[in-house]
């Protein structure tokens, strides 16, 4: 009977560890990603479609070679069509206030090719996709200490006017990595972060591909057209893009419509209710009733009257 028990309790042992070694060989092929526990099941339908970036060298379907100096264009034939896959994005900074769009400047007589986005300085600028940094500089009329990243999709982002560089040229980054802090260098009047969007070198409005309200992008893909405006495809995750420029942007005639402040009028010696409606182009009754008065009201000098 002891025999018996004895040999029982070998092979439970030999089972056991035989169980130990399996999870120790299955965990040794388990990525070792912190982040993937974050993940929930909404997370991983979204990641598990997308390929994986090709970070040695991003983009080279796209572009003539790599190299670590600016470019504003490339010597190269611009496809007629060409899909952006947005899907990996990551905001840029915390911060959601757009201080300035994309267009044209009227006080300063020039373009502006980003978008502005208020931060302040020591505030942590990411990688807005996977990608590969080109470009790690400094310049003192213009971008002050600045990044550009090449991405897989096909874009290349520049982020401005840094105070501190926090990355190397030809290092590899996922979205959401840390590439520098936020500053006042260059040519800024303040602190904020200058972001570019760029195709082969042709400038895109940040704001037509991001909604830096919901720090998303608009939809998860942007289908670039040569010599044509572009178009976003796929699942829709953000309202409208904004106006590319720094004017309000003009309401549509679908849109509500705007409320206008009051305008007010303070009577004067000898003015008349008749007077002042026609003044305003009203009637009598229509300005009696915006100022809960009678047709045979009494005016007083320095009244405020309401005439809208």
């Amino acid at each position: 009977m002891n025999t018996i028990r004895t040999v029982l309790a070998c092979l439970a042992l030999t089972a056991t560890s035989l169980c130990a070694q399996a999870q120790d060989l299955l965990a040794d092929h388990v990525p070792a990603d912190r982040h993937i526990r974050a993940l929930d099941s909404i997370s991983l339908f979204r990641i598990t479609p997308i390929q994986e970036f090709n970070l040695t060298n991003p983009g080279m379907e796209l572009y003539p070679e790599w190299n670590n100096q600016y470019a504003k264009s490339y010597d190269v034939k611009k496809p007629n069509e060409y899909t952006i896959d947005l899907r990996q994005f990551h905001a840029p900074c915390d911060s959601r206030l757009v201080t300035s769009h994309y267009g044209y400047r009227r006080q300063f007589g020039r373009n502006h090719y980003g978008t502005d986005i208020k931060l302040y300085t020591g505030d942590t600028v990411r990688a807005a996709f996977n990608g590969k940094i080109r470009v790690v500089a400094y310049e003192g009329r213009g971008y002050g200490n600045y990044v550009i990243i090449r991405h897989d999709n096909g874009l290349e982002t520049v982020y401005g006017h840094m105070s501190k560089h926090l990355v190397r040229e030809n290092q590899t980054v996922k979205a959401g990595e840390p590439i520098g802090l936020g500053g006042n260098t260059g040519r800024s009047t303040g602190s904020h972060l200058h972001f570019e969007t760029r195709f082969l070198g042709e400038f895109i409005d940040p704001e037509q591909l991001i909604d830096f309200a919901a720090q998303d992008v608009r939809a998860d893909y942007y289908v670039y057209r040569k010599n044509a405006k572009g178009t976003l495809a796929g699942n829709a995750r953000a309202k409208a893009p904004v106006a590319a420029n720094d004017e309000a942007p003009k309401r549509s005639e679908q849109s509500a419509p705007v409320k206008r402040p009051s305008k007010t009028y303070l009577v004067k010696k000898g003015d008349t209710l008749t007077a002042i409606a026609k003044k305003h182009g009203m009637t009598v009754q229509e300005l009696c009733r915006l100022n809960l008065i009678k047709e045979n009201a009494n005016l007083r000098v320095g009244q405020a009257i309401r005439c809208s």
